[in-house]
């Protein structure tokens, strides 16, 4: 069945580990059935004769008269130890003792016992003996009566039995003896509230924690209902209330309703007990807090009343009054947990207690709300007077920075830094104006703390003298007053002399700007200013442009030179000696210079060339025929001079512009010069082309008179050949006709 350690139940000393008993477990006839295991070690007859006295005296008389059957199992012990425990029980419960049942070994004893026979002991022993095997063991007792070590179905659990026996005998012993103490304790208490003279005992208090018993016994009879439930409602192999536990569920009860019953009682006396002890407690913590705060608390705070003329000293001051405060936190903690109880008291006091706690809660609220104001208006005096002293610290630091600043010379190398230091500035003295007005409102709410600060003493409120106080806050802010003013003044002329820097480094940075365009507008003209134009019109609006952009120029010259001079009169103004326009003034000068070179070489070829394109032009333009040709002396001088003007425009291509300090530069590219020479030398040729082409038109012309000079030569002297023949002829007619005539006549005559 499992093998127990000894244990203490409750003054009964037994060793449960050879016992195992099911007290409701029934046999045949209905009694009890009582399991003796035994071992092979040696069994103490004494300790078993203890325990079986202690199992006996469980069941009910009712139970014990139905007899037992007791099982010895000996199995795994020798056969004298059985003979030995068989002839206990005679000593021991030989009326109680029905029928033992020895389990043997199935071959070990056959030969041992065959000359003891407890059959023939019967009338000796008072009880029926027999032995027989664990497998014929159901012929006696049924099969549901027996655990499966003896071939059986019944669930049984020892160490359970034991612990919840255990549980009982301890709860039975210690409700009886707390049921006798609680007793005492409330008859005790029922005698002294009679005898209100009769100093209350308040010592006498019961040995156990009445809580842990009940709560002991509770469990301990939910177990034993809970167990019952399950065996109503089992069947079968189910675990079964045994009969003890069915006797122990009205002890329990009975107890801890009696139990209940008194410690009911007990604890109305505790509670009046603890209301009379806390009433008497309260009174005496009440006078403790109220006399050390009208006293020693009171005068801490009528000495401190100063501020400090310093953060260092202010904070000095805090922490002495944060000691102070801790003191006074101990007394307060006292206050709270005093009017916790008072509270209490009230809400469940009786009528004559309710006027003498109301009468001490008044009294203990009145003097530490009392002492908690004043010491929270000093703490925020000097609260204010610190933070008044670190804003006039903070003011003063940035006092003496700005001042630093204001004194330091001023050379920053370029406007954007001079910017930058002028912003700084205006920002320190705008913080300045900021602190200072902080200060001037944290000093008032200083004061106007210290007008409304008083202290009481003797019952009553008594004014504190802060005029020292007063005068050295307004000292302060006056003083601070006056040096913002100063360093005001400082930084209204340091302001002006930055800004005429700022206006000396924009003038030098916009003349070196005005170089740079220069630069830029002499680099434009020398490498995209290069067409001379294909024509004469074209040439003359290059000539327009380029006069523009000789104006723009001289337009930033002109500014350049009005910055460099700007620069020389701030630099006057501000008796900047040691700086001027430095090499900003030769630079432009000598950019100027180039640029003049470069535009009055670029002016000397467009004019060339625009002689060139006009004389070209007259050549190569066909006259109308009202204008009629050119003279022959003009058209040769046009020639002369197209030929005179291009070759010079040619040369005058391949110069470079040399300028003042000797450098030279070409006018664009070699390839651009290239193209425009092509272009002159293509108009060059079509001139000379032109002239060859006039030229040959009047030798043929020449020709042509000469032609008809001797035409009208031959035509004369044929005309006068013609008319000499004729003449000639008319007369030798005339001299035939005057022939005939006289031959005529002669014939005439003749005839």
């Amino acid at each position: 069945m499992g093998t127990l350690t000894k244990v203490d139940t409750l003054g009964l000393s037994c060793k449960i580990n050879v016992i195992s008993v099911r007290l409701i477990c029934k046999d045949r006839r209905s009694g009890l059935i009582l399991t003796i295991p035994l071992c092979t070690e040696q069994t103490s007859m004494e300790e078993l004769s203890s325990t079986l006295d202690y199992l006996l005296g469980i069941p009910s008389d009712k139970c014990k008269a139905r007899g037992f059957t007791v099982i010895v199992d000996g199995r795994k012990s020798q056969w004298n130890i059985v003979k030995t425990v068989v002839l206990m029980l005679q000593n021991v419960i030989p009326a109680e003792v029905s029928l033992v049942c020895v389990v043997k070994p199935d071959e070990f004893w056959d030969k041992k016992v065959t000359h003891f026979c407890f059959w023939k002991e019967k009338d000796r022993l008072g009880f029926e003996v027999i032995l027989v095997s664990a497998n014929k063991l159901t012929r006696y007792i049924e099969p549901c009566q027996l655990t499966d070590e003896f071939g059986g179905s019944l669930v049984y659990d020892h160490m359970d039995w034991v612990n919840k026996r255990l549980v009982f005998e301890k709860f039975t012993k210690e409700s009886t003896s707390l049921l006798d103490e609680l007793v005492v304790i409330n008859e005790s208490e029922k005698s002294n509230q009679l005898d209100k003279e009769r100093p209350p005992d308040c010592n006498f208090l019961p040995s156990l924690d009445p809580e842990t018993v009940l709560q002991t016994g509770h469990e301990l009879l939910s177990e034993l209902q809970q167990r019952r439930f399950n065996g109503s409602e089992g069947g079968g192999v189910a675990w079964s209330p045994m009969d003890d536990e069915l006797l122990a569920q009205p002890q329990v009860m009975k107890l801890l309703d009696s139990l209940r019953e008194q410690y009911t009682k007990y604890q109305e006396v505790c509670r009046q007990r603890s209301k009379r002890s806390q009433l008497e407690e309260i009174q005496t913590k009440v006078m403790q807090v109220v006399n050390w705060l009208e006293g020693p608390g009171t005068e801490q705070l009528r000495t401190q009343w100063g501020i400090g003329d310093s953060i260092r000293a202010s904070q000095a001051l805090q922490q002495k009054h944060e000691e102070m405060e801790s003191q006074h936190s101990e007394w307060f903690a006292v206050y709270v947990e005093l009017n916790q109880q008072i509270a209490a008291l009230l809400s469940a006091g009786d009528e004559e207690d309710l006027v003498e706690l109301k009468g001490l809660q008044q009294q203990l609220s009145d003097v530490c709300y009392r002492q908690a104001s004043q010491l929270e208006s000093r703490q925020n005096v000097l609260q204010s007077a610190h933070e008044f002293h670190g804003t006039a610290q903070d003011l003063s630091q940035q006092l003496d920075g700005l001042l630093g600043m204001l004194c330091a010379d001023v050379a920053p190398t370029d406007g954007a830094a001079i910017q930058q230091t002028l912003k700084h500035l205006e920002e320190k003295l705008k913080s300045v104006e900021g602190s200072l007005a902080g200060l001037r409102e944290k000093g008032q709410v200083v004061m106007d703390q210290m007008s409304n600060q008083t202290t009481w003493s003797y019952g009553k409120d008594v004014p504190i003298e802060n005029k020292e106080n007063i005068d050295h806050i307004q000292g302060v802010m006056e003083d601070m007053q006056l040096r913002k003013q100063r360093c005001e003044d400082m930084v209204d002329v340091r302001r002006l002399k930055m800004l005429q820097m700022v206006q000396l480094f924009k003038c030098e940075e916009d003349a070196s700007q005005a170089v740079e365009w220069l630069g830029e507008l002499l680099d434009a003209l020398l490498k995209t200013h290069i067409r001379l134009g294909d024509d004469a019109q074209e040439t003359k609006v290059l000539l327009e442009k380029h006069k523009k952009f000789v104006d723009v120029a001289q337009s930033t010259y002109d500014y350049g030179r009005q910055l460099l001079q700007a620069t020389v009169v701030l630099c006057q103004s501000l008796r900047c000696t040691t700086r001027s326009s430095g090499d900003t003034l030769p630079r432009l000068n000598r950019v100027w210079k180039q640029f003049t070179v470069t535009s009055e070489e670029r002016v000397y070829r467009l004019e060339m060339a625009c002689s060139f394109h006009t004389a070209a032009e007259k050549v190569l333009v066909q006259t109308s025929p009202e204008q009629g040709d050119l003279p022959v002396e003009l058209e040769q001088e046009t020639y002369e001079e197209v030929e005179t003007v291009g070759k010079a425009l040619l040369d005058r291509l391949t110069v470079p512009v040399i300028f003042p300090d000797g450098s030279e530069q070409y006018f664009g590219s070699p390839g651009d010069m290239a193209s425009s020479a092509v272009h002159i030398r293509d108009k060059m040729k079509l001139v000379e082309d032109r002239k060859l082409t006039l030229h040959e038109e009047d030798e043929e012309d020449v020709e042509q008179q000469q032609y008809d000079q001797i035409h009208d030569q031959d035509k004369e002297l044929q005309d006068d050949e013609e008319l000499q023949d004729d003449q000639e002829l008319q007369e030798v007619d005339k001299e035939l006709q005057d022939g005939e005539e006289l031959e005529l006549e002669t014939d005439t005559q003749k005839s």
